[in-house]
């Protein structure tokens, strides 16, 4: 499973690219924002430098909402650099435009995906990524990892090579489940992705094995 941060924030890129365990980046408008970038020329600008900071595909959103705008768009962001991906909403004029960039050789990314039915259209169109929101889906009292796994499980059963990217992370159990699940990418912000790192057995068992190594010297 691929391990993807979700932000814009280029600090904590880094520092999860340098556990050696960084896969690529998801980032949308609210990120950018988040972290003060304002402005086309300067989130092209931000874009770029993501895409040179991380060796893996690097999600770029659309603001469009109509079909020739979307490509457009599109068609622009792809040209930023080679490892960006196209993210595009589960719309009808998405999915038309999903079908485009498939035929044109830009690699894509579904998102705001919360059922079974808008993965199998998003599958149908070509796209290389559908990102299910498990954490909304949560949110609204449903289970967002069964999703993933009835996703996986018509994926299987259909051939299809569209990679679910699980998204909307809350935690490291989301992660973990998520891997249960048949999640081909999860994308997270880098604090579940650090949290996977701690367990107080882990804690205790070096404080003793630290506490030993004292009586050698």
């Amino acid at each position: 499973m691929k391990f993807f941060i979700d932000t814009a924030d280029l600090a904590q890129i880094k520092e999860a690219n340098d556990l050696g365990i960084l896969d690529g980046v998801t980032t949308n408008p609210s990120l950018m924002a988040k972290v003060g970038i304002k402005g086309e020329e300067a989130v092209t600008n931000h874009y770029k430098t993501i895409a040179e900071l991380v060796d893996g595909d690097v999600s770029a959103e659309v603001v469009s909402t109509e079909f020739s705008a979307i490509v457009e768009e599109g068609k622009k962001l792809h040209a930023i650099h080679p490892n960006i991906v196209v993210k595009v909403p589960m719309i009808k004029d998405g999915i038309k435009a999903l079908k485009w960039f498939s035929d044109n050789g830009i690699k894509t990314n579904c998102t705001l995906v919360f059922s079974a039915g808008q993965a199998i259209l998003a599958a149908k169109a070509g796209a290389n990524y559908v990102s299910p929101f498990i954490g909304r889906i949560d949110d609204a009292s449903w289970d967002g990892v069964e999703l993933i796994a009835q996703i996986a499980n018509i994926y299987a059963i259909q051939g299809w090579e569209t990679e679910i990217l699980a998204a909307s992370i809350r935690s490291s159990l989301h992660i973990v489940k998520c891997a249960e699940a048949g999640a081909d990418v999860i994308t997270s912000p880098l604090e579940p992705i650090l949290g996977l790192l701690k367990h107080p057995l882990t804690d205790i068992g070096l404080a003793k094995f630290l506490s030993d190594a004292k009586t050698f010297k």
